[in-house]
């Protein structure tokens, strides 16, 4: 495959380690929705040792939006429990870096700023589900118009660790009204990726005054005959980590995931082997 030359319906068809070396090589900078269909996509949190103990506290409170599926030893850019060849600072198309809570810049390749005293955290995320969402023959918008999923700030309150907390980012996918009983079931067989919906229909019952404007990401049409649903979103962590001030701080770019190796439903990538509880006072 010529790298030089990467679409992304070509980037679709190739599996997960010509999407990794294509990310790792810089010829894919974009979204990895629809990408290595069948492995889990993860959003990333790197943050010193000295943070992540609060960190994985708060990830344990609120496990909707911050399902933790993967940890990094300090000091150590590899993710032997995602992949056989996972390196932190190259295998994400687009890294953003936050000093003091300020976004200070985004770049394909973190090299530069590795340091011993680093931990990197992987998050479960919303794409992994959204094959299934395709092969049951549920539309998923974004995918369909190569765009990056809209993402929402939120109204749900999030449980506070340490200094971290803040509300939930969520995002909105429509679906056909025939078909939300399946989304809801088909997506809740993923708690490792946010499981079933937080919220469906109303967008002011959540806190979205305008759907036509996303925080993040990119709008999509809600047809007569379709519901706006919500999930959890793994940029709530993003945006915790970014408001509690950090020295130094480094996330994906929204849309921009991790690919691992093991499947979407590979238990074995679960911390301890445990699910993430389902927040069940969330549902709506």
């Amino acid at each position: 495959m010529a790298l030089d030359r990467i679409t992304y319906e070509t980037l679709r068809n190739q599996p997960v380690d010509s999407v990794r070396n294509a990310i790792r090589d810089g010829a894919w900078t974009r979204h990895t929705a629809g990408l290595a269909r069948g492995k889990l996509q993860c959003n990333l949190a790197i943050l010193s040792a000295e943070y992540a103990l609060d960190f994985l506290t708060f990830c344990q409170r609120n496990p909707k939006p911050c399902p933790v599926v993967g940890i990094s030893d300090k000091g150590n850019p590899m993710m032997p429990t995602l992949g056989h060849d996972i390196d932190i600072r190259t295998d994400v198309p687009q890294y953003r870096i936050f000093r003091d809570g300020a976004l200070t810049g985004e770049q394909s390749d973190i090299s530069d700023l590795w340091r011993d005293d680093l931990v990197s955290v992987a998050l479960g995320c919303s794409f992994t589900f959204e094959n299934a969402l395709v092969a049951a023959g549920i539309p998923v918008r974004h995918i369909e118009r190569d765009t990056t999923v809209p993402m929402f700030s939120s109204n749900i309150q999030l449980t506070p660790a340490g200094p971290f907390s803040g509300t939930m980012v969520i995002t909105m996918r429509p679906i056909p009204k025939d078909r939300v009983d399946d989304a809801i079931r088909i997506s809740g067989q993923f708690p490792q990726a946010h499981g079933a919906p937080v919220a469906i229909g109303d967008p002011a019952d959540v806190g979205i005054a305008d759907l036509s404007k996303p925080d993040w990401g990119e709008p999509v049409p809600v047809a007569d005959d379709e519901v706006p649903v919500y999930w959890a979103c793994g940029v709530t962590p993003q945006n915790v980590l970014r408001a509690a001030n950090l020295p130094l701080c480094i996330t994906h770019t929204p849309g921009c995931m991790l690919i691992a190796d093991v499947g979407e439903r590979d238990d074995t990538n679960i911390l301890s082997g445990l699910k993430p509880v389902e927040h069940t006072n969330l549902e709506r």
